[in-house]
This record gives C-alpha cells, structure tokens and sequence, in this order.
C-alpha cells in the first residue's frame, strides 16, 4: 500500500510539475507582441527593396524616422561610400561600419531630416547589378535656427546575389555641394 501511494504521489509530482511547465512557458508567449514579418514592405509603410524605387523610399524613411536598422539593411556588407575632398584634390572613402557611425551620428544630433530625390538622371543595368544617378535635396534641422541644405547627386551601384533578393548599396559616390 505504501508502495501504491509512493507511486501515486510521485506521479501526481509529475503531473502537476508538468502542467506547471506547460502554464509557465505558454506564460512566456505574448500574444499582443508583433510576429516577425517575412516581407520587410510591409512593416512601418517601408518598399519593396527588390526594385530600384523601393531603395530610394526606403532611404528617406530610414532618415525621416531617423531608423538605423533601416538604414543598414539598405547597404551591403561590402558597401564602400566615396566622395571628392576638392580642399585637397583626392577622392576618399570609407566602408559600412564608418558609414552606420556617421548616419548615427546625423541621426542623433539632428532634429529633424528631410530628404528629397529628384529626377533620376542615369540608370543602367541588369538583374544583378544596377546603376543609377539622381538628384538630391537634404534638408538637415539642428535647431531652428541651424539649418542646412545640402543638393547635389548621387551616383549609387546597387547589387543583389539573386534576382529575387532585395538590393543593396555597394557604392556610393557622392556629389553633393556640401
């Protein structure tokens, strides 16, 4: 009898830690967080980055709601940013860790970023790499009375490994006034 009421209890032990565990870790599921999304297009109103346009909107979202993440998912891990110092007379450049530092940057001090693409005055390309030209307007608010506007071009390379992957910036060369 002692046996059967030992056996009995420890599989009520079991049962019940069992159940505890199954409470415990459905406890850990919330059912009002956000699932993550397959489709990138669909979150926060950004586009779909498998097209040229989708890139360019997905740009000034990222510096209208000053978004980071946004940001880096729109350049390639091998992304090089190249620009002309004409105080003296050479071309720079610098990769993607030193580009998401200086946008943080941009992010964090500015109050407000408006970023506008004008015409596209050059594309070409296939669908693995693309090429393309346009113009600019950025208008960076420090303060109300800080106010910069940069115009000028961008000339950007935008590869992708598959004609099914969203594209990436892999250069970007620009040519601004500022």
């Amino acid at each position: 009898m002692e046996y059967a009421q030992s056996i009995t209890g420890k599989l009520i032990f079991r049962i019940s830690w069992a159940a505890v565990c199954s409470l415990f870790l459905v406890g850990c599921l919330n059912p009002f967080a956000p699932r993550f999304m397959d489709e990138p297009a669909t979150i926060a109103g950004l586009s779909d980055q498998r097209t040229p346009e989708g890139v360019f909107q997905n740009f000034r979202i990222a510096y209208q709601t000053k978004d980071t993440l946004t940001y880096g998912k729109l350049l390639a891990p091998t992304f090089t940013f190249l620009y002309r110092n004409y105080d003296r007379g050479v071309d720079l450049s610098w990769g993607r860790d030193e580009e998401m530092i200086a946008t943080n940057g941009l992010f964090q001090a500015a109050q407000n970023l408006d970023l506008v693409w004008n015409d596209v005055i050059l594309s070409a390309g296939d669908s693995l790499t693309y090429d393309i030209a346009r113009g600019f307007v950025l208008t960076i608010t420090f303060s109300p009375s800080d106010v910069i506007r940069v115009q000028g071009r961008v000339n950007l390379r935008l590869t992708r490994s598959r004609s099914t992957d969203p594209w990436q910036i892999a250069v970007w060369r620009d040519e601004s006034n500022y």
